[in-house]
């Protein structure tokens, strides 16, 4: 069996992870290039934890300036076995206010501008992402989430803009209309690119506004945005915490199969693949190629 270790990537506000244990900073080399940051490595309970801040320490990086490639493969170097995102979102709907935890279940990608796979010419694969969050995670959390008598709303779709603007009224109404529930600036294609790295994902979707389409809320803007999602990080530490006292010691199967997405993925015969390309993903794809 494999042993559990638990990743936490940090967002907006989120940039440390309060009440790590024996803690070590660990900056590890990627062929996807520079990370966000250096990995935080400890343990809460008897679990192996993995900290990194997506944005880095001083929020450096913007939405399409991260590395999201890398900071997956990182993880993955690490040994995570099953990652929470921790992200700031936007409200489409009056039940879900500000401060409110969302543990979304589906993604709608409309970034443009970002590496999406590990994958491509030379080494071409396609994993199924039907169900984006693996099941089994998101309920450890929402156990968690009871436990420590925090407001979760389980289900829900977390739209992806590539920003680093705000939406438009037009696309905010556009967006609610359509049914969905929040809106963010990160998981994809980080959440894609956990799936193909075979690691387990779920979201914590933070609310810290109604994006700008409650007609008796302000456009939204970075100080309140900052003011919300700090009073958030509190909450998250708690909960991760929980999470993680609670966590099992050897991976479980993830109903999904997130732990074996790449099991007849690759589509390039042996042949044909690029070996400047298997070197990069012995991490990611060690499992199948034989790296």
């Amino acid at each position: 069996m494999t042993a559990a270790v638990l990743g936490v990537m940090g967002g907006s506000g989120v940039y440390d992870l309060p009440g790590l244990e024996d803690v070590r900073e660990e900056r590890i080399e990627s062929p996807w290039g520079e990370p966000s940051d250096a990995l935080r490595i400890g343990r809460i309970g008897e679990t192996r934890v993995v900290f990194l801040a997506r944005h880095g320490r001083g929020h450096r990086f913007s939405p399409t300036g991260i590395n999201y490639r890398a900071n997956i493969d990182i993880l993955k170097r690490a040994g995570v076995t099953d990652l929470v995102s921790l992200s700031a979102c936007g409200s489409f709907k009056a039940e879900l206010h500000p401060g409110l935890f969302v543990l979304v279940d589906q993604f709608v990608d409309r970034t443009v501008g970002r590496a999406s796979s590990f994958f491509g010419n030379g080494c071409v694969a396609h994993v199924s992402l039907a169900h984006p969050i693996g099941p089994a995670l998101q309920a450890r959390i929402a156990a968690a989430a009871q436990a420590e008598d925090i407001a979760v709303q389980r289900g829900g779709t977390y739209v992806c803009m590539e920003g680093p603007q705000f939406s438009t009224y037009a696309e905010s109404t556009t967006y609610k209309a359509q049914g969905y529930d929040v809106i963010g600036m990160t998981n994809m294609p980080e959440a894609k690119l956990a799936r193909e790295a075979e690691i387990t994902y779920a979201t914590i979707a933070m609310v810290t506004d109604f994006d700008c389409w409650h007609p008796t809320h302000d456009a939204v803007d970075v100080a309140a945005v900052v003011a919300v999602a700090r009073a958030n990080a509190d909450k998250a530490a708690r909960l991760v915490a929980r999470l993680a006292r609670d966590f099992p010691a050897e991976r479980e199967a993830c109903p999904v199969g997130s732990e074996r997405a790449l099991d007849g993925a690759i589509m390039t015969a042996p042949a044909q693949r690029d070996a400047a390309l298997l070197a990069k993903l012995d991490a990611v794809a060690g499992r199948v190629i034989g790296a």
